[in-house]
């Protein structure tokens, strides 16, 4: 073809493009959300396709997954930190770190750390408040070996000298440190207010409580509580289910030690007298945490409850303090709410933020401002369809790989939930979607009372309670429980320091 000449093949193409282009861009809406979306058709994995309950006693999730050639063994163990006997505070802490942490009967721990290395494999344990986790990764092929180790550790872990040593010398260092960061302290306070001084997660290990702890404790306290009856298994990865299940069978076999059923996690808080709390500590900014009490996960408010939390502090820059506090108003860089269910204890409201002193209590008064419009005002049908839309179309995310299903699924089991209500992710979305303004408000009005308010503030307190000259707030007027000065505890003792 000659330059500056097009043959009719082409130019037949090029008109064709041009046409069906031009029919396309007027398809085109001229905003974003005009682009039309079908709805998500997604169902929810069913746990009873995975679950398996074993004969040597562990109820077991198996989720195969030939992606890649790793296998991932979680098990959930009914045990924890309320467990401990008086004066022994941290042994469940201390024993579920050297687990798989101190050797075992075949090999000592430095053996042992060489072998994994070598296999490639990641071997880990610890315990929290109301659970114990062991967990190892490693490849497909030496998943035989793995399954050794792992009993090994199950069953016989050495409790080497020097590590207990070593992890003693390490908790006392960081006990040194608990004045150290308001952040912590904050944390720590708050759980006092919420949940009561007595209550077992407000009792921390002190240097006496960890020097007491002897090796015989720490083997005490394995045998009493590790053994196959108090076992919730989860595994996906690179398997044939039927082949995995006779592995754990053998597995958890002819356990040597007996143990026993630990008994239920205490239950009964006690939750603080209104009033705003102050731990003076000499920082730039005051730490602010607004408490409210709790509802256990299973409350039949629960699920709008959630939709509630959301719309006021728990959906990011979507929610209403975070564009009061600190889009609108500048006075903070982080803020927000949450109201998570409790399991075995109620789980209680928190709105927290950071601010300058000076900001501290119009800040404050700003949140507690929008928890009483929450309670008395219905939100707006767009908040709440965007809120209900983030809870229903990032539902699949829940079950987005192998690992989540299985784990998500033993969880349920460990705590519960499936013997409750087997079907709990099947109707989520149906809950979520049932929830209306009307039910807002009410959980709202329900649960943001005003007059249990309990203020927590880390920070200076001089400066703090001068307030900013262009914003007159007193702390005072927030809650009607006045002024409570709260002392800093002695780190190693954690008893209360005068002044």
């Amino acid at each position: 073809m000659k330059k500056g000449t097009m043959n009719r093949r082409t130019w037949l193409a090029l008109t064709l493009a041009a046409t069906a282009t031009t029919a396309f861009a007027a398809d085109i809406p001229d905003r974003p959300e005009k682009l039309p979306v079908k709805p998500l058709k997604y169902d929810a994995p069913d746990p009873a396709d995975y679950r398996t309950v074993l004969k040597s006693g562990p109820v077991a999730y198996l989720v195969p997954d030939r992606e890649l050639p790793l296998v991932n063994i979680s098990i959930l163990v009914r045990t924890g930190d309320y467990l401990n006997p008086a004066g022994k505070e941290g042994l469940a802490n201390l024993t579920g770190y050297l687990l798989t942490k101190s050797g075992i009967a075949s090999k000592s721990a430095e053996e042992l750390d060489e072998r994994l290395a070598f296999l490639a494999a990641q071997l880990n344990s610890g315990i929290a408040e109301a659970q114990g986790t062991v967990t190892l990764n490693l490849l497909s092929k030496d998943l035989d070996e793995g399954l050794q180790i792992l009993r090994d550790v199950l069953t016989a872990p050495k409790f080497q000298d020097d590590k207990i040593m070593l992890r003693k010398q390490q908790t006392l260092q960081a006990m040194k440190q608990r004045n150290d960061d308001s952040a912590a302290m904050e944390l720590r306070e708050r759980r006092f207010l919420l949940y009561g001084e007595k209550f077992f997660i407000n009792q921390h290990p002190t240097a006496a409580s960890i020097d007491s702890i002897s090796k015989d404790d720490l083997k005490a306290f394995h045998q009493k509580w590790f053994h196959p009856g108090n076992f919730i298994v989860a595994v996906n990865g690179d398997f044939d289910r039927g082949e995995l299940t006779a592995k754990l069978e053998k597995l958890f076999a002819n356990w040597p030690f007996k143990g026993e059923k630990p008994p239920a996690v205490p239950s009964e808080v006690t939750f603080a007298k209104p009033g705003v709390y102050v731990v003076d500590k000499d920082v730039p900014q005051g730490r602010v945490s607004i408490l409210l009490p709790g509802v256990y996960r299973d409350n039949p408010d629960y699920t709008a409850i959630t939709v509630m939390n959301d719309i006021l502090g728990g959906g990011g820059f979507t929610s209403r303090i975070v564009n009061r506090v600190r889009s609108d108003e500048g006075l903070a860089y982080s803020a927000g709410s949450g109201f998570p269910g409790g399991i075995y204890y109620r789980m209680a409201f928190v709105a927290a933020f950071q601010s300058k002193s000076g900001t501290v209590p119009y800040a404050t008064s700003i949140v507690m401002e929008e928890l009483q419009k929450m309670a008395t005002a219905p939100v707006t049908d767009e908040e709440l369809d965007t809120t209900k839309r983030s809870f229903i179309d990032t539902f699949p995310q829940n079950f987005s790989t192998a690992a989540q299903v299985a784990g998500t699924f033993a969880s349920d089991e460990i705590t519960g939930r499936y013997a409750k209500d087997p079907t709990f992710w099947k109707t989520y979305r149906d809950k979520v979607n049932a929830v209306d303004a009307k039910e807002v408000k009410r959980v709202a009005a329900k649960y943001l009372t005003k007059d249990q308010v309990a203020i927590l503030i880390v920070g200076k307190k001089e400066d703090i309670l001068k307030g900013h000259p262009d914003h007159a707030v007193k702390l005072t007027d927030l809650s009607k429980g006045g002024l409570v000065d709260v002392p800093l505890r002695d780190p190693l003792t954690m008893q209360p320091m005068g002044k």
